[in-house]
């Protein structure tokens, strides 16, 4: 019987069998401006040939799977002839869900699974737990770990102690990756180009040239710079879809400080907007979001958990997610957790090896990349000689209803 291992997230799936490699699908449907009826849908955003005003037809809302609609679509083009060629009937599925998923969500999630597309078996999981999976088994001597998993809704903290999450110390902190693109979309729509509906350019905008500073202050002094030595600045060329398919960075030698450009393409220049968004992600209250940063939630979270465990979680944080691959992310988060934990305890972070920038979404990810590691995760689950206890079949699903879900899936 094959596995299919289905990281569901809100902006990517992370999907594949659990004997092959994984592929990273927009999790989501597209209209363009050029053919308005014509609706994409996942990985066709390739025969898109003019993605300027590019519409987002999202199947999650604030973190939820809220949309069953576009996820339908999503997942028949998935489980589909063209992609995955799905056997149902001898196809057992492992899904991610977010922590303390609304119990209406968690029905129709079985409802969809066992009686419309009718798998063999079913297990449906929180993401983080899949993380907390890899991590335990890639590190067998560590008993604890707090996953930090920070996405395109939101960031969860969850602490784990052997492979069982300790639900009094989850946190969740309401900025994630599209909280961050609407805010860029925002800060240069009002200071230079009217871009709020280029939610796909400014996103690669975004991944292309945002960092985590590690001096705010200073790095906010140097941008301020008018000329060369302004180091922090860059000039982006913006793509027009005919001549220039892909964004990209200015070289620094090519980079024009006073008057313009006479090549005519269209450029933004980015200053402070490079660091001042992933700030968002420590310090959420700059832009009026009355919650803690990344770093105090983690404390807070250790803090409510038993003593005698606290050394452990300090010593293995976690890093998954796609907000993780901002360069200087890691090493942020370690100094400031540094700053806030007692001396005599180490603090130790960890990010899974990053992949080359290049990749484009169709191209098989490296497998210990951060936003791959919660699937890496399933998919050692689904060789674990334990798992065929974990999932609720088909047969049982018929004969109990949801109960049995409920008993057997700890969301």
């Amino acid at each position: 019987m094959a596995t299919l291992v289905l990281d569901n997230g809100a902006y990517t799936a992370k999907i594949g069998y659990s004997q092959e490699k994984v592929s990273v699908i927009p999790n989501c449907q597209f209209r363009s401006k050029t053919s308005r009826l014509k609706t994409f849908t996942a990985n066709q955003l390739d025969e898109i040939k003019d993605p300027s005003g590019l519409f987002y037809i999202l199947p999650f809302q604030k973190g939820y799977l809220v949309n069953w609609d576009v996820q339908r679509k999503v997942w028949d083009h998935l489980f589909g002839k063209e992609m995955f060629k799905v056997d149902f009937a001898d196809t057992s599925i492992v899904i991610t869900e977010p922590y303390f998923n609304f119990t209406s969500i968690q029905e129709s999630m079985n409802e969809i699974l066992f009686e419309e597309y009718q798998f063999q078996s079913a297990l449906r999981i929180n993401a983080g737990s899949l993380s907390a999976h890899h991590y335990f088994h890639t590190n067998p001597s560590e008993v604890c770990c707090m996953v930090v998993d920070t996405g395109f809704s939101f960031t969860h903290i969850a602490p784990y102690c052997r492979s069982r999450k300790m639900k009094e110390g989850i946190r969740r902190i309401n900025v994630g990756g599209k909280l961050l693109t609407n805010h860029l979309k925002e800060i240069i729509s009002y200071r230079q180009l009217h871009v709020m509906d280029e939610t796909h350019v400014i996103n690669q905008v975004k991944e292309d040239v945002c960092y985590v500073s590690q001096q705010f202050y200073s790095d906010m002094e140097i941008a301020q710079a008018k000329t060369e030595e302004n180091t922090v600045m860059r000039d982006y060329v913006l793509p027009d879809f005919s001549a220039i398919k892909k964004g990209f960075c200015k070289p620094r030698e090519e980079m024009v400080f006073s008057g313009k450009y006479k090549t005519g393409e269209q450029i933004l220049r980015l200053a402070n907007e490079r660091f001042a968004v992933p700030e968002m992600l420590f310090h959420p209250s700059d832009i009026g979001i009355q919650e803690m940063g990344i770093p105090e939630a983690i404390v807070d979270s250790v803090q409510s958990l038993p003593e005698e465990m606290q050394p452990h979680f300090y010593r293995n944080v976690v890093l998954t997610g796609g907000n993780t691959l901002f360069p200087g992310f890691r090493e942020r988060l370690e100094a400031e957790l540094r700053a806030l934990v007692p001396a005599h305890l180490p603090v130790s972070v960890v990010l899974p090896a990053k992949l080359p920038n290049n990749l484009d979404f169709n191209a098989v990810f490296v497998s210990r990349s951060p936003a791959c590691y919660a699937w890496e995760g399933g998919k050692l689950l689904a060789h674990n000689p334990d798992y065929d206890e974990m999932v609720v079949m088909r047969e049982d699903y018929e004969e109990n209803g949801h109960c049995i879900c409920e008993e057997k899936f700890d969301i």
